[in-house]
């Protein structure tokens, strides 16, 4: 392979000196050509430089290796995308849903019809986060379910988590209309149901030992935390920034819950690998498959209706939605390609493939994003990916 880093450098080192971050790892690959560049430290002042395996909290670029272990059971023959989901999560047996989206929670009609895998993978069971936050509907999957940035160490075991989400109603009936993140952790679910192991070891057998990702996973062991990076947000009026999580905190341990929405460990290499998957459709390095050539082409492929897409308009401008990550379906931006897929976590990472021109580009900061708009540093990285 061909490595390169003069450009790519300059535009983290940019970025870095400018105090947006204190550092990064990034990796753009088009066939035998790959540019990887770590730049700056691991946190703040004194602490170790950046490293091309440095480890990072990857938030909600999870999202698309869950929906890929779940088509690994579609695969099987387990679960069908039509099936209620019903018959693995009783809890969603009798789904009540709001009577509008502006309606309280106790003003209620039962769902219309189940909810059904391709639900969950498309986002549009009707649990989730709307454009409007303020929605009554919503309130309860912050307070009750700890929705909102990864803490693996303080939310509910997966059963109690159900039970809890049980008595929340659905922001919309199933089907009707796309709302962020909690179909994911849902998913999650599922798939250890489904699969009758945990989540952690299911994930670990069917994607990331065939694809030989050996640092990704729901926490850090002992030996690897001098290469877990740490968490930050930015300081308040443009101080400096505020530690959120260090590398002995909530990831040192197996979490209470394991998320399917954002509570995966990795490494640029580790998420390269699983684009270069998607890439070939399937098959890992050594020409082993993976998942069904038909599963990764839904996976990448957008669902979503016009109206559905323009009232994800929040999150996904230009977009559609995939399975588990967002597809281009417009250029509505320098970095734009159609048929990209991918997503960003809140931790600031970035993981996208584009077929069309066969490019995987990761970008893993340690710097929270302050909303679902994407820091500069991400659409800089997009732009460069684009070109390369």
């Amino acid at each position: 392979m061909v490595m390169t880093t003069t450009t790519l450098h300059e535009l983290l080192d940019t970025h870095i000196a400018a105090g947006s971050m204190p550092g990064a790892v990034a990796l753009v690959a088009r066939g035998e050509r790959v540019e990887v560049v770590s730049a700056g430290t691991a946190g703040l002042a004194g602490s170790a430089p950046m490293r091309r395996d440095s480890l990072f909290r990857i938030a909600s670029i999870t999202k698309p290796i869950v929906a890929a272990a779940a088509m690994t059971l579609v695969d099987d023959g387990l679960i069908a995308p039509a099936d209620p989901v019903a018959a693995w999560l009783p809890e969603l047996s009798s789904p009540l849903v709001v009577r509008t989206p502006e309606s309280p929670v106790d003003d209620v009609v039962s769902a219309a019809r189940p909810i059904t895998l391709l639900d969950l993978l498309t986002f549009r069971a009707g649990y989730g986060f709307p454009s409007d936050f303020s929605l009554p509907a919503v309130a309860p999957l912050f307070e009750k379910l700890k929705q909102g940035p990864p803490q693996p160490q303080t939310g509910l075991a997966p059963d109690a988590w159900m039970a809890e989400l049980s008595r929340i109603p659905l922001l919309h009936q199933p089907g009707d209309g796309w709302l962020y993140n909690t179909c994911s952790d849902i998913l999650g679910v599922l798939v250890a149901r489904v699969a009758d192991r945990p989540l952690p070891a299911y994930l670990a057998e069917r994607i990331f030992e065939p694809l030989g990702m050996k640092d990704t996973g729901f926490w850090v062991e002992p030996t690897a935390l001098d290469r877990f990076t740490s968490s930050y947000r930015a300081g308040e009026g443009g101080g400096e920034p505020e530690l959120v999580d260090a590398p002995d905190g909530q990831w040192s341990s197996p979490p209470a819950f394991p998320s399917g929405a954002g509570g995966l460990v990795s490494t640029v290499d580790d998420w390269y690998a699983f684009g270069r998957m998607l890439l070939t459709e399937g098959l890992n390095d050594a020409g082993d498959r993976v998942l069904a050539g038909e599963s990764v082409r839904q996976m990448i492929t957008d669902h979503l209706t016009p109206e559905q897409r323009a009232a994800s308009g929040l999150f996904t401008e230009g977009q559609g939605w995939g399975f588990g990550g967002a597809v281009d379906v417009a250029i509505a931006a320098p970095w734009n390609v159609l048929g990209r897929y991918g997503w960003v976590g809140g931790t600031g990472t970035t993981a996208h493939v584009t077929p069309a021109t066969g490019t995987v580009a990761v970008l893993l900061t340690q710097m929270e994003m302050g909303g679902p708009a994407a820091p500069e540093v991400m659409r800089d990285f997009w732009t460069y990916a684009a070109g390369f």
